[in-house]
């Protein structure tokens, strides 16, 4: 899932300080699993803001609303389209996949971001999320056996480990980022594997990435005309 954190609220509240009708948005799906940005957030946000506007003596009319993503045009219904278009501003609680979509559903509304989306990743623990994916638009990880180096390796290195790791952990975080190259080996040893990890893997192909810029997923099967 993409997984974001809230903006500090003192960015967020100058951003919305100079207007009167407020609408805070939230998306139902990655931004609530990650806590970032669903309901409950949206929630604690708005008590926030009025709180800061009563401090500030500033007028403002706070609207809630969650919607199940903010990425998919079918859940901008009625509803949702004439609380945006009834806003000054719409303080986005989705990823930056959402706050694009909305100014292009909505070109004439102000649009701000509430989060900072961080990566694609998976839920570790209570509370802690962690990369699995750079989105590089060519997997590997049939290459490496379900371990991605290109996310989890500081470097992306495909063909082994730096010299900078030590007992199984990267120099560039020794408390909390294990080593890709430790997490390979773990791996194709457990699977009596060694031998392929032993074989030089061509350069990634990085022109399925940014290369070219922003990428586009056809499916003429899926299309029709609107």
């Amino acid at each position: 899932m993409i997984v974001s954190e809230q903006k500090p609220f003192r960015q967020i509240f100058d951003f919305i300080r100079d207007y009167n009708d407020i609408l805070i948005l939230g998306c139902g799906t990655c931004m609530t699993v990650c806590m970032a940005g669903g309901e409950n957030e949206v929630g604690v946000l708005s008590k926030q803001i009025k709180l800061a506007a009563r401090q500030n003596n500033l007028n403002m009319n706070i609207e809630e609303l969650t919607i199940t993503r903010q990425c998919d045009r079918e859940f901008f219904d009625e509803n949702t389209a004439g609380k945006i278009n009834g806003s000054d501003i719409v303080l986005s609680l989705g990823c930056g996949v959402g706050v694009q979509y909305i100014v292009e559903l909505f070109p004439e509304v102000v649009v701000r971001p509430g989060v900072n989306t961080r990566f694609y990743g998976a839920n570790i623990s209570q509370g802690l999320w962690s990369e699995r994916c750079a989105g590089c638009g060519e997997c590997v990880l049939d290459k490496y056996e379900g371990i991605c180096p290109i996310a989890r390796c500081a470097k992306s290195l495909m063909n082994g480990p730096c010299g900078g790791s030590a007992d199984g952990m990267c120099e560039v975080d020794t408390e909390n980022t294990e080593c890709a190259g430790q997490l390979l080996y773990e791996r194709f040893k457990r699977l009596n594997k060694l031998d392929e990890l032993m074989e030089v893997k061509p350069p990634k192909n990085w022109s399925a990435g940014r290369d070219g810029g922003p990428g586009r997923v056809a499916r003429e099967d899926m299309m029709f005309d609107e």
